[in-house]
């Protein structure tokens, strides 16, 4: 899809065709008939663009909801795009912060998508993408919902910009390459230290990096924040200047869980906590957010629930109650074994396993083929947890309870 016709799509007639195109069957097994037909009475170029469009709202559901149908979307951006939920709400950290007052610039903005919501949260914005293409879909994406006003897209060079006549930056450094996805933040393009250069001559500053980055990466003066949505890490932040959390000197480390129909629930790290105990398996174990883990704050969700760690390198936490928490997931512990393939299938068939979840962390399991090998054909839903206690495989089986979190649970 080049410029000219993606382009095409934005005029009358190509907006027509792409409402014509998205009530078709664009699956793979229709899709060569709905391009035949279609090309009989539109050029073939806009009708590709618009194929290319139909298909990617398609995939973009996931990540955008509704919103999807009327955004335009390139293939690479998509992949890199921020989920909805996640944008929203780093763009109510921006407008916290800016309170209508300056501008953010969006360096790397790609199909413009954290540009947009934080258009819709009331921050202006200039978007600056080196893609002509990626930049013209991001421009797009401003005017479908009505953003003009705010918000600007152009395509350059990111290094070639100057954040100092911003009030805060936002960057997104490409992490994908042809041969995939690239973990070594001085293999982002362009690399982190430079992007960290870059949005440290505005007063404010936030740079999206990949989940993974490594602790130590983390320069002084940030705060680093990983966020979870639907119990999966989407992705981390690096909030500087005027937005981190941080202390002079030192660093902050955030864990935030995204909730439909609740409000983020967030933890920053406690200087003062040391190591959390540990203690013999209790009664219930609490599985934390990945958020947590990632941002080594496991001691903090156990000093909450008053529990401690059964093994002091693995991040599962028990206590003796049951206290809600959007932090953790909580199991009801009802036997602790030594792993054995043999005694773990007697026990479930004695307790009527029929469901089962299986669980693993700090252990080198099959799970697929361990459930084969433990054949449930009960009626009751188990969950078996799998990890190691010292140097002793071993084998939780447990049930799972949920609770309603309501916002006096959530800590400030």
């Amino acid at each position: 899809m080049d410029i000219a016709a993606f382009e095409g799509l934005l005029t009358p007639g190509g907006q027509a065709l792409l409402g014509e195109t998205g009530a078709a069957d664009v699956s793979e097994g229709a899709l060569l008939a709905t391009a035949s037909r279609l090309r009989a009475r539109h050029p073939p170029e806009l009708v590709g663009a618009a194929l290319t469009q139909v298909r990617l709202r398609q995939r973009a559901r996931a990540k955008f909801g509704a919103d999807a149908d009327r955004m335009y979307f390139t293939p690479a951006g998509l992949e890199q795009a921020t989920r909805a939920s996640v944008a929203r709400h780093r763009a109510r950290r921006f407008a916290a912060h800016l309170e209508g007052a300056g501008s953010v610039l969006d360096l790397g903005c790609g199909i413009g998508g954290d540009l947009v919501a934080r258009g819709r949260a009331g921050c202006h914005g200039l978007g600056v993408d080196l893609d002509p293409l990626t930049a013209a879909v991001a421009r797009a994406n401003v005017a479908a919902f009505g953003l003009e006003g705010s918000a600007s897209v152009r395509a350059g060079d990111a290094v070639a910009q100057d954040p100092a006549r911003h009030a805060a930056v936002f960057a997104d450094p490409g992490r994908r390459t042809s041969r995939g996805r690239v973990f070594d933040p001085e293999a982002y393009e362009p690399p982190l230290t430079t992007v960290l250069g870059l949005a440290r001559t505005a007063p404010a500053g936030c740079v999206k990096v990949a989940p993974g980055i490594p602790h130590d990466a983390v320069p002084e003066g940030a705060e680093a924040e990983w966020i979870s949505d639907g119990g999966e890490v989407k992705e981390a932040a690096l909030w500087l200047g005027g937005l981190s959390g941080a202390r002079r000197g030192t660093t902050l480390r955030r864990a935030t869980v995204l909730r439909e129909g609740a409000e983020p629930a967030t933890m920053t790290a406690d200087p003062a906590l040391g190591p959390p105990p540990v203690a013999p398996w209790r009664r219930y174990l609490y599985e934390p957010d990945g958020a947590v883990i990632r941002a080594h704050l496991v001691g903090e969700v156990a000093a909450t629930l008053g529990g401690a760690l059964a093994d002091p390198r693995i991040a599962y936490v028990t206590s003796d109650t049951l206290r809600p928490t959007p932090f953790a997931r909580a199991y009801e512990i009802h036997d602790v074994l030594p792993f054995s393939v043999k005694r773990l299938r007697a026990e479930l068939r004695r307790r009527d396993a029929g469901t089962l979840t299986i669980k693993k962390r700090g252990f080198a399991v099959d799970i697929e083929r361990l459930r084969r090998d433990l054949r449930p054909s009960g009626s009751r839903e188990w969950v078996v947890v799998l990890t190691r206690v010292g140097e002793t495989p071993t084998a939780l089986i447990c049930e799972a309870r949920r609770h309603q979190v309501t916002a006096e649970d959530t800590p400030p």
